[in-house]
């Protein structure tokens, strides 16, 4: 069966994949990741498959249309997040006026909302969650002329009704070893060149070791939305062998970005994993995410396996937010952290959110002091988004503090996130002016543009990613 599976045109640079879907101020771009993964499941079923990411090569509503019609697919399966939802269930009504396909909608928004979703679009299906091994088997039933009902994890159309079926449970570790390396699927579809992570050097490669999170962070939307709390891993022998047919087939790629929701969760399986890439010599420098927690010990088993800067969501310098926000961190530790990352030569780029519950003016300073002294190579700060499905938006619906009445009013006209929480004494506006006012005074420091001015020449491949990220920050900064 000829499947195509698209990420929709929307506004030049929008990122679904990213956990606040939206356009970077620091140019960020995000590989496809969740529908990669699915093309490689349907691929391993014999499908004939095409990857169309209209909106990572910025492809106009008729460019698309073009190439899914030369394709001629028989089912579309197309992303789709809260903030590009209207965007999306627009094209799918024009896919579905032009040809006849059988339309899948994936993604955490439609997994929250999935029978509103099918409501709301000409689209004939929903899968929920981690969709990988649920298209092969939407497929097959198709090609069969069978009926949906025993497909488990979907919500879909017959006739007038919309029939949810029984749960699907997650892809195990075995499935996910089973699946293809997803750099093999970028290489075959996508050209890694168009893609861009601030903190990363470019060009970069973006791929999961396991999938889901233990923790509870009340803002956190993959785990709460779309992967779950159940930390499934990839055998370490997997994901070296990953590393090394990048290293082989990808020289172009100057790391490797590993996206899982923590690496560091499992301790054990880090240092095993470094030491099995040691073994391996494994060449590749890569990056994580990670919790300020990590200790000394393995972030120096890190380092020796190459790792050379780590995503943190430090969040707040305020304890009782902290608290509010279920983080299981304090300022002491992170500082800690901080320096332990340090001792390791192993660089940090720290995630700063402001507007969560407890937040004051007060707190959001506090919080951008904090970020100036820990002093990571890079930081992030933005007002906390809320989604459907998480703790943070039920939160801010039952206070009455969200100021959205459509999907669309998540994002600004040129796609940048828009500042949706509004409450006494702080405002959606003033929310935007202290987070613009926090960037700018972290980024601005003579001290800070001086020491990135000295890195980028003393190490040279880090130059290419300070140039492009400096450049669009400093186009939103100067704008202010």
């Amino acid at each position: 069966m000829n499947i195509l599976l698209l990420n929709p045109p929307y506004v030049e640079k929008f990122s679904r994949t990213s956990r606040s879907p939206g356009v970077s101020k620091g140019g960020c771009v995000y590989f496809p990741i969740w529908l990669s993964y699915a093309t490689g499941a349907l691929e391993n079923k014999k499908h004939k498959t095409k990857l169309l990411d209209a909106s990572g090569k910025n492809l106009s509503l008729k460019e698309t249309m073009e190439q899914i019609k030369k394709f001629k697919p028989e089912m579309i399966v197309v992303d789709t997040v809260t903030p590009s939802f209207d965007n999306d269930i627009a094209f799918v009504e024009k896919i579905k006026k032009e040809m006849e396909a059988f339309v899948v909608l994936v993604g955490d928004h439609v997994s929250v909302l999935p029978q509103r979703s099918l409501k709301e679009s000409k689209a004939d299906a929903v899968a929920i969650r981690e969709y990988d091994f649920i298209l092969p088997e939407i497929a097959d039933v198709l090609k069969k002329r069978k009926s949906l009902s025993n497909v488990k994890g979907i919500v879909y159309k017959k006739g007038k009704k919309i029939i949810k079926t029984l749960e699907r449970n997650p892809p195990s570790e075995k499935e996910l070893d089973s699946l293809p390396f997803v750099s093999e699927i970028y290489a075959k579809h996508l050209k890694v060149e168009d893609y861009f992570y601030p903190s990363v050097m470019y060009p970069e490669i973006t791929i999961l070791t396991g999938r889901g999170c233990p923790n509870r962070c009340a803002f956190c939307k993959w785990p709460q939305t779309f992967s779950g709390h159940e930390y499934r891993k990839r055998s370490i022998e997997s994901v070296v062998n990953e590393f090394k047919w990048i290293e082989e087939n990808l020289p172009q790629v100057k790391e490797v970005m590993v996206e899982d929701d923590t690496l560091t969760q499992d301790k054990k399986r880090t240092i095993d994993l470094c030491k099995l890439m040691i073994k391996k010599k494994v060449k590749l420098t890569w990056s994580c995410n990670a919790r300020a927690d990590v200790p000394l010990e393995v972030l120096k088993w890190m380092k020796k396996a190459k790792c050379r800067l780590m995503c943190v969501g430090i969040e707040s310098a305020d304890q009782k937010i902290l608290n509010n926000i279920h983080k299981g961190t304090t300022p002491n530790g992170i500082r800690q952290f901080m320096k332990d990352s340090k001792k390791a030569d192993i660089m940090v780029h720290g995630c700063f959110m402001f507007g969560n519950q407890g937040e004051t003016k007060e707190t959001i300073r506090k919080t951008a002091a904090f970020a100036r002294e820990l002093n990571p190579d890079t930081a992030q700060f933005f007002p906390v988004m809320v989604y459907p499905g998480t703790e943070t938006y039920n939160w801010a619906k039952r206070k009455g503090y969200l100021k959205a009445k459509k999907w669309k009013d998540w994002l600004n006209k040129d796609g940048t996130h828009r500042t949706l929480l509004s409450r006494p004494g702080l405002t959606a506006r003033e929310l935007n002016e202290l987070t613009d006012e926090a960037r700018r005074r972290f980024y601005m420091r003579p001290q800070y543009m001086f020491a990135k001015a000295v890195q980028a020449i003393t190490h040279p491949k880090e130059f290419p990613r300070i140039a492009k990220g400096g450049l669009t920050l400093i186009k939103y900064i100067l704008r202010k």
